[in-house]
């Protein structure tokens, strides 16, 4: 096991459950399991059979639809997504996305729904996919022009998502829709299951990405699908979305964390082998500066990551404000990390196919999806004010 790693499961935020997790899933991914493949969705779709046939997929998933635990657990979803993208992306991406993708029909499905999807979710036999993002509705979700009309049992979806991962291999489709067109932002907008094979939807257009995963622009025309496969309350699905985000928002900071541990543990070895100058690059002053940095920000970003995570498995309070500042920290801490690890290899880091050249292009999007930098600024700064308006009431 990475001794960065070992040394934090130490830390009072967990369990021994957690340290025989990490054991395991470093022992199965040192197999290699899934060989590198250029054919991306061939890959993917392997990856989640076998994360499913692994056991893993089960943190994605409440016990009673065949999870690992009662309720989604948080620091064990997000140590197996940090385990996961130190070693391979398109990993990482598979479990996020099966976690992200039916994590509103944990919160809000129907029985039917959750037994229908959950179980298979949890086993590798169904891929899940989120779509809320529009093109012209992005971090300002309340410009939703989706729509839903209930058309007696049924609902009619007509209009486009984009963005959607896991768009053109998924087997259904969380998607969220104005059902009240006179509604203003936020308010009138619903969520629904669709699945695959669903008349009226269509693959508008495959899209690529500097990392590449499934990714798609949907298109639904009179889309028609059962009422009960609303989730939820009709009108209530902007605040589904949110709380969905609110439970995996955390676990992206876990995968960032994976990919600047890679980093920096390539940085280490780099230069710790690296003659230069009568030397090794690691003695030398700059350098030794430079990775003083990097280990800083990666233990503060992890303290961060794990403190969120933390908090929601044992209070069950919401934690919006920790989980956007452990993605906030995380995801811009490892671009600063592994920036600073490609430097180090010199002309070597830009080599297409070097470890840190991948990981350069993976954590990119990790700033961007789930609600950018930006974004989680935005929250962090509204809940602190809250918080203070709320202690001085």
């Amino acid at each position: 096991m990475d001794a960065m790693l070992r040394d934090r499961l130490a830390w009072p935020f967990f369990e021994h459950r957690h340290l025989a997790l990490v054991k395991a899933v470093e022992a199965w991914t040192a197999t290699d399991p899934v060989p590198h493949s250029d054919d991306t969705d061939a890959a993917c779709r392997t990856w989640v059979r076998a994360l499913g046939d692994a056991g893993w997929l089960k943190h994605c998933v409440p016990a009673a639809w065949g999870g690992a635990s009662g309720e989604i657990e948080s620091r064990s979803l997000t140590l197996l997504r940090e385990c996961l993208a130190a070693h391979d992306g398109l990993a990482d991406f598979a479990v996020a996305m099966q976690g992200l993708g039916s994590g509103a029909i944990s919160l809000e499905g129907s029985a039917e729904l959750r037994q229908q999807w959950l179980p298979r979710v949890a086993s590798g036999e169904a891929i899940a996919a989120f779509a809320l993002t529009e093109p012209e509705a992005g971090s300002d979700v309340g410009a939703m022009a989706c729509r839903a009309e209930r058309v007696g049992d049924h609902y009619e979806l007509s209009g486009e998502k984009t963005w959607s991962s896991n768009g053109g291999i998924a087997d259904f489709y969380t998607v969220f829709a104005r059902t009240d067109p006179a509604s203003k932002g936020a308010k009138g907008i619903s969520a629904f299951v669709v699945p695959a094979d669903a008349s009226g939807l269509s693959i508008a257009e495959r899209m690529d990405v500097i990392a590449p995963h499934p990714l798609a622009r949907l298109r639904f025309e009179q889309c028609r699908i059962p009422a009960a496969n609303r989730l939820g309350d009709e009108g209530a699905g902007f605040k589904l979305a949110m709380r969905t985000l609110d439970i995996f928002r955390v676990t992206v900071a876990g995968a960032a964390l994976g990919f600047a541990r890679r980093a920096l543990h390539e940085a280490l070895a780099y230069a710790t082998n690296r003659a230069m100058f009568g030397a090794t690059l690691a003695q030398q002053p700059l350098a030794q500066a430079t990775l003083g940095d990097m280990a800083t920000d990666f233990e503060s970003a992890a303290l961060l990551t794990y403190r969120a995570a933390w908090l929601r498995d044992t209070t069950g309070a919401r934690t919006t404000r920790e989980a956007a500042m452990a993605k906030l920290a995380a995801t811009e801490h490892a671009q600063s990390i592994i920036d600073r690890a490609l430097q180090l290899h010199g002309a070597r880091g830009v080599q297409h196919g070097a470890m840190v050249e991948r990981l350069y292009r993976e954590i990119r999007s990790l700033r961007i999806y789930e609600g950018a930098s930006e974004v989680q600024r935005l929250i962090i700064g509204r809940e602190t004010v809250a918080a203070v308006r709320s202690r001085e009431a």
